[in-house]
């Protein structure tokens, strides 16, 4: 299985920057959790995460990059290091060339482009330097600031996966989204 290739540098679009996400980030997801109650549910967790979860995570980063299993990004705006989201690439299918991608950003910076420019920013890095062929975002269908962001970086709409998932022991509607290299807009 191909693994996700480490990183000389931050991964740079026009206004924002992606990490490997790192110790330093679990301040800024704590307070983050804090600051949305609704966020861990979004994320289809079963509550927020703690800080040793999130270092647990951090710790085994590196061996899901290597087995090619998954990767995670913190978004940072162009010249600031402060975490502001973070995008999960998990579900990766190798035989098939695709991934699913998952991104949050910070309640106080929600609106302002951060997630739309940053899913650019990975998406061109999937496809030019991974060879992945479809990027896609699942989420609730009324999420609309998550489906907003994705359109405005070229996902398109395919629909609605009824009772796809289970989470906190009901059955949810996801919304499908994707994207091809043919759709990716500049970053």
């Amino acid at each position: 299985m191909p693994s996700f290739p480490t990183l000389d540098a931050p991964l740079s679009g026009e206004r924002v920057a992606l990490r490997f996400e790192a110790e330093r980030d679990i301040p800024e997801v704590l307070i983050a959790h804090q600051e949305d109650p609704a966020l861990f549910i979004r994320l289809g967790l079963d509550r927020p995460p703690s800080g040793a979860e999130l270092g647990r995570r951090i710790e085994a980063a590196d061996a899901r990059r290597a087995d090619g299993s998954g990767v995670r990004f913190t978004i940072v705006e162009s010249g600031d290091d402060t975490c502001r989201g973070q995008i999960d690439v998990h579900r990766v299918d190798w035989d098939h060339l695709r991934a699913e991608a998952g991104i949050w950003v910070v309640p106080g910076h929600r609106g302002r482009g951060l997630g739309s420019a940053a899913l650019r920013v990975l998406a061109h890095w999937l496809f030019d330097r991974c060879g992945l062929q479809r990027l896609e975002l699942l989420t609730e269908p009324d999420n609309a600031r998550m489906i907003g962001a994705a359109r405005r970086a070229g996902f398109v709409d395919e629909g609605v996966l009824r009772a796809y998932v289970r989470e906190r022991g009901a059955r949810l509607d996801v919304t499908v989204l994707s994207l091809l290299p043919a759709d990716l807009v500049t970053p």
